[in-house]
């Protein structure tokens, strides 16, 4: 082969990544976590990765990767794993890990902190917003360079829900694949039944709306088992459990595609309240319920304002002296 005709090969490969990989060949996936600041989100991927490492906080964007064989004596596929620090102070940092080589490989992660209900919404509506936002730019990019490609990707988030699932003309799948974990599931546990319930409802919704899956974890091994089930799922390929748990008094777990809208029911408030209530979409009806009971921090509360550079974990003294130095 001239190099050329290896060249054509190696973008053709690029292109299809998916393309029933051959036997032997190597597979890899790339995935985004994202979410509430000191959620869990590094802990999560240790135990996934199974490693026994104490988690650090994550300064603004991390990287590391995981390896498995599908079967005895195969190449290991790759999967790469991207944590996006300090909540959503760092949005712009999405461009990085999502490009237009990786899209069709690509899934999100969202990890919401269960026990911080006020910060749930803002948090997860910012962060999927800007997700949204580049991955549809990506698209509209592939649109004119490759649309079978860009077609691919469109069809194959609609395939989520089968045809003749009521909702399908209901919802709004997200563009690429979106699992949402919901985390510290122990301290969730001990709230007022009630709102435990509006907040299992309100995910459920969400979820479903963008054609997710859901899975609710704490540090106990049995749940975390379960959301690394969805997580090797994107990341390697692996069936996805059939299994599914909606009862509000147990931690939830719903694979995408086998949930309703008639399960679910409406929004958790009175049909006086709702009629008050002015939304031009679905969604943001269950914003408004939602917030109605938890009322959001502002956005500006969300921001990090620690400034890394003095924090201990990165110290170098020879810099710190010279920056001593400087401020002096």
């Amino acid at each position: 082969d001239t190099l050329w005709d290896l060249a054509i090969a190696e973008v053709k490969k690029r292109e299809n990544p998916d393309d029933d990989v051959k036997q032997g060949e190597v597979c890899e996936k790339t995935i985004l976590f994202m979410g509430n600041k000191n959620g869990g989100k590094t802990t999560i991927i240790l135990r996934c990765l199974e490693r026994e490492e104490t988690p650090k906080p994550t300064l603004a964007l991390e990287y590391t990767f995981g390896r498995r064989a599908r079967r005895h004596n195969t190449p290991k596929d790759i999967a790469h794993f991207w944590e996006l620090g300090g909540g959503t102070s760092l949005l712009e940092l999405i461009r990085i890990p999502i490009t237009s080589y990786n899209i069709r490989s690509f899934a999100v992660v969202l990890v919401l902190d269960l026990s911080k209900p006020n910060e749930l919404w803002t948090t997860m509506e910012n962060l999927l917003q800007v997700t949204r936002n580049h991955v549809n730019k990506i698209l509209a990019k592939l649109e004119k360079t490759n649309p079978e490609v860009a077609a691919e990707l469109k069809q194959r988030m609609r395939n989520n829900l089968q045809r003749d699932h009521p909702d399908y003309e209901l919802v709004d799948p997200f563009p690429i694949p979106l699992l949402i974990i919901g985390s510290k599931y122990d301290t969730f546990h001990e709230f007022d039944s009630e709102l435990r319930k509006i907040i299992s409802k309100t995910l459920r919704f969400v979820s479903h709306y963008y054609g997710a899956s859901l899975v609710f974890t704490s540090k106990s091994e049995a749940l975390l088992l379960k959301a690394r089930v969805l997580i090797n799922h994107l990341a390697f390929g692996y069936d996805k459990s059939k299994s599914v748990s909606v009862d509000p008094s147990k931690p939830l777990f719903i694979p995408a595609g086998l949930d309703s809208l008639s399960q679910i029911g409406p929004p958790p408030a009175s049909d006086s309240d709702i009629g008050k209530m002015r939304a031009n979409t679905p969604l943001e009806l269950w914003k408004k319920v939602f917030e109605k009971t938890f009322p959001p921090k502002s956005f500006c509360d969300l921001q990090d304002t620690k400034d890394p550079a003095q924090d201990t974990q990165y110290a170098e003294y020879e810099v710190d002296v010279m920056r001593a130095q400087k401020n002096q």
